[in-house]
């Protein structure tokens, strides 16, 4: 059972923005470098194909997030161009901006709440590693309304309690420390908190630690959806064993429409 009372240092609201932007930037570089989630791309792509879209919404999006490195394999397998908007409560303004140099990419200036998302955004909604932020009742919030919506959403998650992803976790504050002598645009205050008050490194392995503890099980996503299926509109929840770490994925969609806007 998860444990709602935890709180990861970057969510909470008093995190100054320099040191959550540093946070995420770190974050984004992590996701590029290990590419973790590139076994799922095939079910990704396979949702994209089955509802015929060309938009995905993507929340709780960071710096970026895992999507700047799946969007290769998700365009070169669609049969027309991707366009991906990427969001988030506390938008990396700076890192957003850069990814949206991709036109693939764009991304909205403005605080997007994945428990209240404006209607006026369109697109499959994806979450990655973000999921566990949400307690039961906005989780569910979140779930419901893409259903009442008739909106597609894709969950996946890495943050599990099994002793293999803790390990990991354990390991990431140096892969951060490796990556950041690397990271451009080259910021001082980067090296300052990565290095000097490793704040960053810090920050990352505490709040990794945390989400394994957050996250929410098969179960529990089945819990969460009792009362949200009709027969045009379906839930497809499990684990995808085929990368380095098992990532649990919980995928909506209409069953009676081609189009996830």
């Amino acid at each position: 059972m998860r444990n709602n009372s935890l709180i990861e240092i970057h969510d909470h609201p008093a995190f100054p923005p320099l040191l959550r932007d540093l946070f995420t930037d770190a974050l984004q570089s992590i996701w590029g470098f290990s590419n973790s989630y590139g076994a799922i791309a095939p079910r990704l792509r396979a949702l994209i194909d089955q509802l015929g879209t060309h938009q995905i919404l993507d929340l709780c999006s960071g710096a970026g997030g895992p999507l700047i490195t799946l969007a290769p394999r998700l365009q070169s397998a669609a049969d027309l161009t991707l366009h991906i908007c990427l969001t988030d409560k506390y938008p990396n303004h700076q890192a957003l901006e850069r990814a949206s140099l991709n036109s693939t990419f764009s991304y909205e200036s403005r605080s997007i709440d994945a428990a209240n998302v404006p209607a006026d955004l369109p697109g499959l909604r994806t979450i990655f590693s973000s999921f566990h932020h949400f307690n039961h009742l906005e989780a569910r919030n979140i779930l419901a309304d893409a259903f009442h919506q008739h909106k597609a959403i894709a969950i996946f998650e890495l943050a599990n309690p099994a002793l293999k992803t803790m390990l990991i976790t354990c390991s990431i504050p140096f892969l951060a420390m490796f990556l950041s002598l690397r990271a451009r645009p080259f910021r001082w205050s980067r090296l300052i908190f990565t290095y000097i008050i490793p704040i960053i490194p810090f920050a990352l392995c505490y709040d990794g630690i945390i989400s394994c503890f957050r996250s929410y099980s098969q179960q529990e996503l089945h819990t969460l959806v009792e009362g949200l299926s009709t027969p045009t509109y379906q839930w497809d929840i499990g684990e995808d064993r085929s990368g380095l770490l098992p990532v649990t994925y919980l995928i909506g969609s209409p069953t009676q429409t081609l189009s996830a806007a």
